[in-house]
């Protein structure tokens, strides 16, 4: 079905401009502006996720500037002298959006360095009965921090073992499989039944640039010759948009389980720090009725401040920050070790759900976000991964699928927090860790990969290290 916001003229145009290419000599037109016309071009350092795209407006930089703010304001507990910023948990991971999200990029994973000694905040622990429901004492995830005078639900411990990989040309790698547990439990014992699923928490590059992706360009990378070759097959995860009450396609979160920048945002207040919203309203966050003392400490509704403990505007102040953390400039486009890589990654086939570009819909939300050619490199799908990477939380056929992540500005992650590492849980320290990870319906292109030569594997690394 055709796009019913583009007129038959401008169809033909996006059909042409999004096919994938097949000249690989030359970089292709405006493909160093990743992020479409609100792509930055600054000087690469440790702050570069964090610029508002560059076709914001002049109103629109002021609300992104209060958002920039809300995003890294630490909370804190109640009762509070500082009424607009009290309310924090009882149970929480963390104090601010932006501990997670180390300067708008990945989190860290702790324990990767074994010196280190500190607590989980950006990984995140889910908690699920084979069901798909919570644990009915712990609830849905685990916080291991609390206010004064209550406990924290308790300390993941990670203990990660070696699996060996050989590749063509006499490499070795060695890849870490992770082992989750939890001890200091402050709640008693957890369900024996529960299972425990890790996730760290992503960069927030051009996310409201993925909203404004068409639904119709996100449903037609069902079926495409690319993932016909390999017998992939992607599905959608439709679920229900809490202010409307309609099945729209969830795009955000790693198993695509939230339709919107907005509420991602709302969910990681109230699931991280156990702040209320119109979105989700109980002040308590994560805390269960079997938790009793969590639920009869103060909470930050104050009926002069309002009726939730961060208010709608500023909700909307966030969202429009998230929306619009601009996407660097690419770097060596026409480097002919990055072009070569670039060809390797077609001809293995890692755009079968990688899809390299869209145009954004012409009537999105926001203008910044209308009608841009953009390079996020995902399908916005769901895809069995493989036993490899199964997952533990939820029903038994999502344990393997997983949404597929947008590579655009994963060259520079490590500039950004030299201490993130890939995939889900954390647990690839290297681009090719998280390649030699994959199974599954990515299974025939991994082994592709395998296979190269290990000149050939760095020029793949260094395309997607330019981008």
């Amino acid at each position: 079905m055709p796009r019913p916001d583009l007129s038959e003229t401008d169809r033909q145009r996006v059909l042409t401009v999004t096919a994938p290419t097949v000249d690989f000599s030359k970089a292709e037109a405006f493909e160093q502006m990743q992020g479409g016309a609100g792509t930055v071009v600054k000087r690469v350092n440790a702050d570069i996720f964090s610029h508002p795209a560059a076709n914001l407006s002049f109103e629109g930089r002021q609300e992104f500037m209060v958002g920039n703010g809300v995003f890294r304001k630490d909370w804190v507990s109640s009762p509070a002298s500082t009424l607009a910023s009290d309310g924090l948990g009882p149970l929480f991971n963390a104090r601010s959006c932006q501990a997670c999200h180390v300067k708008d990029g990945r989190g860290t994973v702790p324990g990767l360095d074994p010196e280190d000694k500190s607590e989980a905040m950006a990984l995140l622990i889910r908690f699920a009965l084979p069901s798909g429901a919570p644990d009915p004492v712990y609830g849905r995830q685990l916080q291991p921090f609390a206010v004064t005078g209550l406990a924290g639900e308790g300390r993941l411990r990670i203990a990660y073992s070696p699996v060996n990989i050989e590749l063509a040309g006499g490499e070795t790698v060695v890849l870490q499989r992770p082992d989750y547990t939890i001890d200091a439990l402050g709640y008693g014992p957890l369900d024996p039944n529960v299972r425990l699923s890790a996730r760290l928490a992503p960069p927030m590059l051009g996310l409201g640039l993925l909203e404004a992706i068409h639904p119709q360009d996100i449903l037609k990378n069902i079926d495409t010759p690319q993932t016909r070759r390999d017998a992939v097959s992607g599905r959608p995860n439709w679920v229900t948009d809490p202010e409307s009450g309609q099945k729209v396609l969830g795009r955000f979160g790693w198993k695509a389980d939230q339709p919107s920048v907005k509420r991602q945002s709302a969910e990681a207040f109230f699931m991280d720090m156990g702040l209320s919203t119109p979105l989700r309203e109980d002040p308590y966050g994560d805390c269960t009725a079997q938790q009793a003392p969590c639920r009869t400490l103060p909470h930050g509704v104050q009926k002069e401040q309002g009726d939730h403990e961060v208010p709608g505007n500023l909700i909307d102040f966030v969202t429009v920050y998230s929306s619009n953390l601009a996407l660097p400039q690419r770097r060596e486009v026409s480097s002919p070790k990055v072009l070569a890589g670039k060809k390797l990654f077609y001809e293995a086939n890692c755009i079968a759900c990688h899809v390299p570009k869209y145009v954004t819909r012409r009537d999105a939300a926001r203008s910044e976000h209308q009608f841009q050619l953009i390079w996020p490199y995902t399908d916005m799908l769901l895809h069995d991964m493989g036993e490899g990477l199964a997952d533990e939380d939820g029903k038994e056929t999502l344990q393997r699928e997983w949404r597929t992540p947008p590579l655009w500005g994963i060259g520079l992650t490590k500039t950004v927090n030299p201490n993130a590492t890939w995939l889900h849980d954390g647990r690839a320290r290297t681009l090719l860790e998280a390649i030699l990870w994959h199974g599954g319906e990515a299974q025939a292109a991994r082994d592709r990969v395998v296979a190269m030569s290990p000149e050939d594997r760095a020029n793949l690394i260094q395309f997607l290290e330019s981008l």
